[in-house]
């Protein structure tokens, strides 16, 4: 799976997730200045889910119906960074495949996938 990780992602969690085989772009070792709108397009070029901690992605994806292979919003504030990690590359490893074609958002203690068809055809988002 690749995955394409906005600037605003701990480098620990894109670290971990290369440590554990997955391919990461990551936004703050390439562009840093990459806006929230390129991010969105460069992660669709790649074939890449795209990772951030930004809620300004749902607005793109929702609102303005940007096409997206499926975004993951990390929402851990407050977590140690080594544990955020964790959390992260063990919600993709366990649900992955269901997180293609969805909007994700993972907390400390429960990780949300809803398909973005269920938005496009009417349904309201989280």
């Amino acid at each position: 799976m690749n995955l394409f990780a906005d600037e605003g992602v701990d480098r620990p969690i894109a670290d971990a997730l290369r440590d554990a085989g997955y391919r990461v772009w990551y936004v703050a070792e390439m562009s840093p200045s990459l806006s929230d709108e390129e991010a969105l397009a460069a992660a669709r070029r790649a074939d890449a889910l795209l990772l951030t901690a930004d809620k300004d992605f749902g607005a793109l994806v929702f609102r303005l119906q940007r096409l997206t292979r499926g975004v993951i919003l990390i929402r851990l504030a407050g977590m140690p960074l080594g544990e955020k990690a964790r959390r992260v590359v063990w919600a993709i490893q366990v649900y992955g495949p269901q997180m293609q074609g969805s909007f994700t958002v993972i907390t400390p203690k429960t990780v949300r996938i809803r398909p973005l068809e269920d938005w496009t055809s009417g349904g309201a988002a989280p």
